[in-house]
């Protein structure tokens, strides 16, 4: 507000005593003060109120209202109950300074200046950003959004004071303040994140306040905007797609705070929801490539043509690399109580991929560009590229600024221990992720193979109790290592030559070999467990095992013979 207001003000019973030629000036806030120097309490634009206990003598009038100017202050209001009138040293010395001074009527209380001055300051500040948020909301609605979240960001801070971070559903940072001093600890990130996915499960409204590291924030959801275009305030989202969506962390308690400024903090979650959009649209292209190549590698495609499909997706995913990258593979499941699985339950974990497999420590939303996901049943498929392994690859991928921060690629215990504690918060009782990773490979000959591995991983994690499972590579059986690198038409003729006998001869006979050679091998061989857990006499079995070993020319008292059948049965 201007100083010229104030006087027009009859209900504050102002009167000017100097300064009228600087009545233009904006008034940022008001302070009371009867201090001898309250510079340090100064920021500048102020009203400021006193009561004249700090004067003593006539000289202190100038060097009061020279701290005054210094600091910047908008004008000096002075009262006239304490001195019956406002001394002259006091008028000429603000009149030698230009600060305008206003003597404040006994009968007025400065705590009515103070009250309707922050009124109406608060008033046009949250009137000015709501119009400068309206525009940019145009600007992104309309075109390329220029600097993403993070120039709504620094709206909030320079308006209306608020540090805000936007964070994805496991705590990686997407936007925040550029000032190295407003930066979120990790695991303050991973605590807001876990909260945040808590009180979505829970359906509790928003603003959520949490306190973490002894700071109060508050967590606003962003989610997509509705039809009419106003955003979905204080409504929760169903918990399952709410795995994987961003949130607003606002450095404030917002349960005070009246609905105007509520609705605009609402507002700047819609900016960054329009930017998110965005992002989804570039990703259709990116999961219409992973959806590709995953036909082609279930398909059994030959190599040529996979190896084609992949030099199309890697530029997409790494620009600017000059070697084919080596490739992992991360299959994850999403399972919810009460929800239908199939189509929904992949895109849910289609979804939550994306935001999951980014590097922790990489911040903005870029790094989830670098990764392509596809569905296959009830699982998510990831496709992640890394850079080339070798010395001379590894210098090109440094020299145009693709390396990757973990090049090695990822771990699954790296990646379990970044988003255990936000999912495992979202999740609760009602739902479950499980994943399980590859190991890199360097070719498109063994995509196959790193495709079967994560999903034996993620097999070998979903026994594993707990809400969020991971398993990776480096855990499984070295037979289970190996069975996806062997080429299909070599495991059907081997399968096929071990098992069709048995499985023609249970058609027609109703004889159950295939499931007795199965518990054979569990029990190792013994004849007494296995005919315990096939509530059969010994003899039943002693004859089916020579039915068997009859019909496939083996003897399944010889290891060698006990390892092609365990590896068939596996193979199968």
């Amino acid at each position: 507000m201007r100083l010229r207001a104030l006087l027009d003000t009859p209900g504050l019973g102002l009167r000017l005593l100097g300064g009228e030629d600087e009545l233009d000036r904006a008034v940022r806030g008001v302070m009371t003060t009867d201090l001898k120097d309250p510079s340090r309490y100064l920021a500048g634009g102020e009203l400021v109120l006193t009561g004249l206990a700090w004067r003593h003598e006539p000289a202190d009038s100038e060097r009061f209202v020279r701290i005054l100017a210094d600091a910047g202050v908008a004008a000096l209001g002075a009262g006239e109950a304490e001195l019956a009138g406002i001394p002259d040293d006091v008028v000429e010395a603000c009149a030698r300074h230009r600060l305008p001074l206003f003597a404040v009527d006994e009968s007025v209380a400065f705590a009515s200046i103070t009250e309707h001055v922050v009124r109406q300051v608060s008033g046009e500040r949250a009137g000015d950003l709501a119009a400068v948020v309206e525009r940019h909301r145009r600007m992104m609605t309309a075109g390329p959004a220029g600097g993403g979240p993070d120039v709504v960001l620094e709206l909030l801070g320079s308006d209306l004071d608020l540090r805000a971070w936007v964070l994805s559903p496991a705590g990686r940072l997407i936007a925040g303040p550029k000032d190295a001093g407003a930066s979120l600890a990790p695991e303050v990130r991973t605590r807001l994140a876990a909260e945040h996915l808590a009180a979505a499960r829970a359906g509790r409204r928003a603003p959520h306040r949490v306190t973490a590291a002894g700071v109060t924030y508050s967590l606003f959801p962003v989610r997509a905007a509705e039809r009419s275009g106003r955003p979905a305030r204080r409504e929760a989202a169903p918990a399952g797609p709410a795995l994987a969506d961003w949130l607003l962390a606002v450095q404030a308690d917002a349960a005070e705070w009246p609905d105007a400024r509520l609705d605009l903090v609402n507002g700047v979650t819609q900016l960054v929801a329009v930017e998110r959009e965005r992002r989804e649209a570039g990703r259709t292209v990116r999961r219409r490539l992973a959806q590709e190549l995953l036909e082609l590698v279930q398909a059994g495609a030959a190599p040529g043509e996979i190896a084609a499909r992949l030099r199309v997706a890697a530029p997409v995913l790494l620009p600017g690399l000059d070697a084919a990258p080596d490739w992992q593979v991360v299959v994850a499941r999403v399972e919810w109580q009460g929800a239908e699985e199939g189509a929904e339950g992949a895109r849910r974990a289609q979804a939550l991929l994306e935001e999951l497999l980014a590097d922790p420590s990489a911040a903005g939303p870029e790094p989830s560009d670098r990764l392509a996901v596809a569905v296959a049943g009830e699982e998510a498929v990831a496709l992640v590229p890394l850079p080339p392994s070798g010395d001379e690859a590894r210098g090109v991928a440094e020299e145009t600024g693709a390396a990757d921060r973990r090049p090695e690629g990822l771990s699954a215990e790296s990646l379990l221990a970044a988003v255990r504690e936000p999912l495992a918060a979202g999740l609760g009782d009602e739902g479950r992720v499980t994943l399980g990773v590859s190991a890199a490979v360097h070719s498109a000959e063994g995509l196959r193979g790193a495709l079967e591995e994560a999903r034996h991983a993620r097999r070998v994690a979903a026994a594993r109790p707990g809400a969020v499972c991971a398993a990776g590579h480096q855990e499984l059986a070295s037979h289970v290592l190996l069975l996806p690198f062997v080429p299909d038409d070599v495991r059907r003729a081997f399968t096929a030559r071990l098992l069709d006998p048995l499985r023609e001869y249970d058609g027609r006979h109703r004889a159950e070999l295939i499931p007795t050679l199965e518990a054979f091998l569990e029990a190792d061989g013994s004849w007494t467990r296995c005919a315990a857990r096939l509530h059969l006499h010994v003899n039943t079995l002693r004859y089916r095992v020579g039915r068997i070993e009859q019909l496939t020319g083996r003897d399944l008292s010889r290891l060698e013979d006990k390892l092609d059948f365990f590896l068939a049965l596996r193979m199968s």
